[in-house]
């Protein structure tokens, strides 16, 4: 099994760049299954059905979510029909969407879930471990590959050592910066943060100015997507046997739009 992971979307152009490479990565690498974490499609907060839409036709098995997942509100009226839609387990509210979708893939079943750190985050209902545990009572599959979105790398490190035994894959999303330790631990893939699709020269796809003159100036500013060439971030997993024999990181970069 070869699975695809693509790292936060942020606005139009990092969706620009998965539509753009994202069929050809599929293809070239013969990818089983691709999950993208979705959560900043819709300009950089949050997804819309449309967007959704828009992320299967490229190639998107299962599209996981973050602290942004309830940012577009009229996304929580489609939730009961987005079936590949996955929200983190332990984000308030949390009786509403999917926590996890298994598919069956190479004639096993992998289930994808979403879990989110309490780190320097808000929203959270329990402790991350504590909600692997209710996913581990509760979903029956061969393999079990989490997106863990949160800040803090200390605390996705101690996730996959407390996990690596039931999981083939731990991924690290949120901070849209990719990490150079991807690794392998006891069969359980794992990166810190696998990175963003948008736009190189931003801060975490942001506008560079927006952001400098929110932060430093003090100046009451709105949202706004940096322009310009785009890199796709990502993680290909081999498994075997139900668990994981090899990780490649990828980074993907335009150059010109």
């Amino acid at each position: 099994m070869k699975i695809l992971f693509i790292g936060d979307v942020v606005g139009k152009p990092g969706r620009r760049v998965v539509k753009k490479y994202l069929p050809e990565l599929i293809k070239e690498h013969q990818i089983d299954v691709t999950i993208v974490n979705g959560e900043n499609a819709a300009h950089g907060k949050g997804i819309t059905r449309k967007l959704y839409d828009e992320l299967r036709r490229a190639g998107a098995d299962v599209i996981t979510l973050g602290n942004h997942a309830f940012s577009k509100r009229e996304l929580l009226d489609d939730l009961a029909d987005l079936e590949y839609l996955v929200r983190p387990i332990n984000l308030i509210p949390t009786d509403i969407g999917i926590s996890t979708k298994v598919l069956e893939v190479k004639g096993m079943t992998l289930a994808i879930s979403s879990v989110m750190g309490d780190v320097f985050m808000d929203n959270v209902y329990e402790s991350p471990y504590d909600a692997m545990n209710t996913i581990l009572d509760t979903v029956e599959a061969d393999c079990h590959l989490v997106d863990f979105h949160g800040e803090a790398t200390a605390e996705k490190q101690t996730f996959v050592h407390l996990f690596k035994e039931y999981c083939v894959a731990i991924i690290g999303t949120h901070t849209h910066v990719q990490t150079a330790d991807e690794s392998i631990f006891d069969g359980c893939a794992y990166i810190s943060d696998v990175g963003m699709c948008g736009v190189i020269e931003s801060i975490l796809g942001r506008d560079i100015d927006e952001v400098i003159d929110r932060t430093i100036h003090g100046i009451k500013t709105h949202y706004t997507i940096a322009n310009g060439p785009a890199m796709l971030n990502g993680l290909i997993i081999e498994v075997e046997n139900g668990r994981a024999t090899s990780v490649e990181r990828l980074n993907i970069r335009e150059t010109s739009k």
